[in-house]
């Protein structure tokens, strides 16, 4: 497993890299891969403001090189990569207005490319910041462009559960909802792999907590537990993908197992540090005191106190939260 303290050697590596060879070269673009594929690999393993400074250093490398006029599909293709993967960081900081423009950058380089998958998941990114701001119309019609552009199989599925299927239940079309749900079933099942780890990945315990969330936004609650407890049971204790679920688990339980969901709030709080908490899981715990709020019960009240004592994930600064 890599370390915080072994993270910057991947981004140094690419810097050494281009000092041997400043106008670029295929041995450049395949480090410059690698580093991609490292940090969207890693993604989940390192807070999110540390990792965002890393993305942006590397990305500026390669900013570097397409300044002095190199070009290629290849270093248009990670940059593509790194730019996305800069949306996806800065939405998870809470800042939707730069997750929008750093998004827009990967679908241009995308597009410049002929990268179809890369186009399509910056697509539905695009659709989970337009959604998560309100801008209901804007996600539909990013998360259609996305499911049109996305190849068969496993980014179709994504797009579908991911883009489509959120954003059709917090308008209350429950039948396309479900249609939406249906097609991302269907590719997921025909693709030979089944799944992809990492940020640009899918596979079933993502799906299973998409699923949950829009049982819950349809007030399907005992649905929404069903495919939440699937989820969560899919990943490992203490991972950002095990907080999403259990938080849209403890929302489930809140109206008629209000002590059992304030407990699962804080075993959330006590398996991740606050550095490591993104802006989503923060925001499934303000719903989730929300929920709980005219429903005094066992563990609520240190809940409320816990939520009120957390740290920012960065200060005033910038600086990482401890």
């Amino acid at each position: 497993m890599t370390t915080d303290a072994g993270l910057p050697s991947v981004r140094e590596s690419l810097q050494l890299a281009l000092l041997a060879e400043p106008e670029g070269s295929p041995l450049v673009d395949e480090l410059a891969e690698a580093a991609a594929d490292h940090y969207h690999l890693n993604y989940s393993k390192h807070p999110v403001p540390v990792l965002f400074r890393e993305v942006r250093a590397a990305r500026t490398l390669l900013a570097g090189l397409l300044a002095a006029g190199t070009d290629g599909t290849e270093l248009h293709r990670q940059v593509g990569r790194l730019s996305g993967l800069l949306g996806n960081l800065a939405f998870h900081l809470d800042d939707p207005a730069g997750a929008r423009t750093h998004l827009g950058t990967a679908v241009s380089y995308a597009n410049r490319c002929g990268d179809t998958a890369l186009a399509a998941w910056a697509y539905g990114a695009q659709s989970m910041v337009a959604r998560h701001t309100g801008n209901l119309t804007a996600a539909l019609a990013y998360a259609e462009r996305g499911a049109a552009t996305a190849p068969a199989g496993l980014v179709r599925a994504q797009l579908h559960a991911w883009a489509l299927l959120p954003t059709l239940a917090q308008q209350g079309r429950d039948q396309e909802a479900s249609a939406a749900l249906d097609v991302a079933l269907s590719e997921l099942e025909a693709d030979p792999a089944g799944q992809a780890p990492g940020r640009f990945g899918f596979d079933e315990p993502e799906l299973a907590l998409h699923q949950a969330e829009a049982h819950l936004t349809l007030g399907r609650t005992e649905q929404a537990r069903s495919r939440a407890e699937a989820s969560a049971a899919g990943c490992t204790t203490g991972t950002p993908g095990w907080a999403a679920a259990t938080l849209v688990l403890a929302q489930a339980e809140a109206s008629d197992q209000p002590s059992d969901a304030a407990q699962r709030a804080l075993d959330v709080l006590e398996r991740v540090p606050p550095s490591r908490l993104r802006a989503t899981a923060r925001t499934r715990l303000e719903r989730l005191e929300g929920l709980l709020a005219a429903r005094p019960a066992e563990h609520v009240a240190d809940l409320r106190e816990r939520l009120r004592t957390l740290p920012l994930p960065v200060d005033a600064s910038g600086a990482a939260s401890a």
